[in-house]
């Protein structure tokens, strides 16, 4: 999302929130089919999503998949594809998908003339960076593998999310459109009522979804469960995100979803313990992890520059036995202070 420059990324960023709202709006149409969990869902908008955007997808998907293909070898994996409605893809119809993934995911679709006429998608990379486009591409895979197991639904468990999804496009729509939300908010612990939300963000966080924006009876920036909404609605009233926000930048420092900015990151080094320093690895607490080179065979060390918020105090009480905090001091204390309060509930 750092690409995203405030002035230059608005129409990049409303083709996204687009496709976004279509794409929802047929992965629900997928599950609704297989599950019956939406009963609503409109099925000529799920015919007419599914006969748009997953082929977009599909080629997106083949291309990231495969790397470079000649127009030939796409053809017969889209006449093998389980996704195939009966038509070959043509190659004029090829170039008009080429064409409206470029336009609607922001990468080029290269053809490497000099190997054989063979397209590839250059901007890689910056695809992998950006998780709004990484999230359809998910969706899409999910959705199909889904579809794909219509016999083996019973034996396909996915993780549920357990409430607020059906507030999902609403939200997407207000931020294109930058217009506020009026939010009827009941909260675990805190007063229930009805807030006033510019929604900047949507995030989602140990399966639930989020909306960051600046709330006026807070008159500051704050999050909202979409699992503790109750009813939702676009105002007429509109907004403009500050020149100077960026959402990677806010969480920058961050693990999990609570930020309280008048935190200072911090240095921390935690310690895991054989085997699950692998797990670490390959599953890092914070995009600052580096691991401290050491010949011992029984551990593995770790340093982070993060805040010190209650998530991260959580996801690190969540690995038990198998690390320990080393630095900083007080965090060390934290987490003994909730392990001896713990023990003393057995």
């Amino acid at each position: 999302m750092q690409k995203f420059c405030i002035q230059n990324h608005k129409n990049e960023q409303t083709q996204v929130f687009s496709v976004i709202i279509h794409i929802f709006h047929w992965v629900c149409g997928v599950f609704a089919y297989q599950y019956n969990i939406f009963a609503d869902v409109n099925k000529k908008r799920r015919v007419m999503i599914s006969n748009t955007y997953k082929k977009y997808l599909w080629l997106l998907n083949t291309l990231l998949r495969y790397k470079k293909l000649t127009y030939a070898e796409i053809r017969d994996k889209w006449m093998s594809s389980s996704l195939n409605d009966g038509t070959e893809l043509s190659l004029r119809t090829f170039h008009d998908h080429r064409k409206a993934v470029q336009q609607l995911f922001d990468v080029e679709v290269m053809c490497d003339k000099a190997n054989g006429y063979k397209y590839y998608i250059e901007g890689h990379d910056s695809l992998e960076q950006d998780y709004a486009r990484k999230w359809l591409i998910n969706s899409f895979n999910v959705s199909n593998m889904v579809s794909e197991g219509k016999s083996l639904k019973n034996r396909i468990i996915l993780e549920d999310i357990p409430q607020g999804t059906e507030f999902l496009q609403l939200v997407i729509e207000a931020m294109k459109e930058e217009r506020e939300l009026e939010v009827d908010y009941h909260p675990f612990m805190g007063k229930c009522g009805v807030l006033h939300i510019q929604p900047y963000t949507l995030k989602m966080y140990n399966r639930r979804w989020y909306i960051l924006g600046y709330m006026k009876e807070e008159n500051g920036i704050r999050h909202l469960a979409l699992d503790r909404i109750e009813e939702l609605n676009i105002t007429k009233q509109t907004f403009k995100i500050p020149h100077d926000f960026n959402a990677e930048s806010y969480y920058n420092d961050s693990v999990g979803i609570f930020v309280n900015e008048n935190l200072k990151p911090k240095k921390v080094r935690i310690r895991a313990f054989k085997p699950y320093d692998s797990y670490i690895k390959s599953l890092p607490l914070h995009h600052s992890q580096v691991e401290i080179k050491d010949d011992n065979k029984d551990y593995a060390d770790f340093k982070l520059d993060v805040c010190l918020t209650p998530d991260l105090t959580s996801q690190l009480l969540a690995m038990g036995d198998k690390v320990e905090v080393l630095e900083p001091k007080e965090l060390r204390e934290d987490i003994k202070d909730v392990l001896n309060k713990a023990f003393k509930r057995y």
